[in-house]
Order: C-alpha cells, then sequence, then structure tokens
C-alpha cells in the first residue's frame, strides 16, 4: 500500500479491483482542514480515462511494473511488436495502448515499454523523434494574417504545423509530447 501524497505522473497503482495509471496529478492544500490530491487516471484495462480526487492519507495499491528496453519492429493489424534489446524476445502491444502515439513509430525507434504480469500496459516514447516530410500544402509568406506556418504531413501520418521553409523531403524534429515542431533536422 502507497500513500495518495506519493503518487506521480506514470505511476501504476489498483484500486477498486481496476488496474490505474496516473495522468496528471495535483496537489491542494487548503487553508483549513485535510490536503486532497486531484488526479486524471486512465484504466489500463478499459482505456478510460476519469478524474478521482483523494483526501491526504488515503491509500491505493501499489503494483510491480517492469520497464523494458525495447526498438520498434513493425505493426501488423491492430498489434504494435518489439524486441527487447537486451534479450531479444518480442513482446506485442495492441493499438488501444499506443493511441495517437502511433504517429510516431519509425522502425527501430528505441524506447521503453511498460510490462504488467506480462502484457505492455503503457509506451514511453522518447522526447522527440525525426520524421521526414512526404506532403506539404503550398503556403506563401504573406497570405496569412498571423504567423507564417503550413501545415505539412510526415511519413508516418502526422500532420504537424512548420514553418514555411520547411518542404517535401527536408526532415523534421517533433515533440512527442505536444506534437509540434521543433527544428528541421
Amino acid at each position: 500500500m502507497i500513500d495518495v501524497n506519493e503518487l506521480r505522473r506514470g505511476v501504476t497503482f489498483t484500486m477498486d479491483g481496476e488496474l490505474y495509471r496516473v495522468l496528471e496529478y495535483e496537489h491542494h492544500k487548503p487553508a483549513r482542514g485535510k490536503a486532497y490530491i486531484r488526479t486524471r487516471l486512465r484504466n489500463i484495462n478499459t482505456g478510460a480515462t476519469t478524474r478521482h480526487t483523494f483526501t491526504s492519507g488515503d491509500k491505493v495499491e501499489d503494483v510491480y511494473v517492469e520497464r523494458r528496453g525495447v526498438q520498434y519492429l513493425y505493426t501488423d493489424g491492430d498489434l504494435y511488436h518489439f524486441m527487447d534489446t537486451e534479450t531479444y524476445e518480442q513482446v506485442a502491444a495492441p493499438k488501444s495502448v499506443l493511441g495517437d502515439d502511433a504517429q510516431y513509430l519509425l522502425p527501430n525507434l528505441d524506447l521503453v515499454v511498460s510490462v504488467y504480469q506480462g502484457r505492455v500496459i503503457d509506451v514511453d516514447l522518447p522526447t522527440k523523434v525525426d520524421l521526414e516530410v512526404v506532403e506539404s500544402e503550398v503556403a506563401v509568406a504573406g497570405d496569412r494574417a498571423t504567423s507564417a506556418m503550413k501545415t505539412v504531413t510526415t511519413e508516418t501520418g502526422l500532420k504537424v504545423d512548420v514553418p514555411l521553409f520547411v518542404s517535401v523531403g527536408d526532415v523534421i524534429r517533433v515533440d512527442t509530447r505536444t506534437g509540434a515542431y521543433v527544428t528541421r533536422v
């Protein structure tokens, strides 16, 4: 059992027989009364996100989650296949685990997966990935009222707003946390 004050983003625990992962965490201490912790949780089994407020002193059951360094290999329908970089064992994750993060996956990309009782429950991407631009809209400086940006499509299908000088064939660096353009590589 762990105290809810020890919860942080990324912590996995069980509550009411369900497995949850903390997506957001806020600790509030009012002038009077007990502190409370507001969280946004993702149910690992169903994929649903919920908000839950704990009072200071509550306890939840901690679970052991193994973190493995893996390399992305390929996609087979709704399964994404990874290879453990130490044991060369292959593990698969359903599309529901990755969600929108699947748009950042390139073959041979190194990342970390969280495994609980033999199944992948979460994938941690690197902070930034380099993607090639395969499609770009035509944009000319001065044809917009705000900053000069255009939308491009990368090799994985991700759409990113970039400056006007980026063209088809360029490789751009994208922040995986926000999906925003960082720089041209």
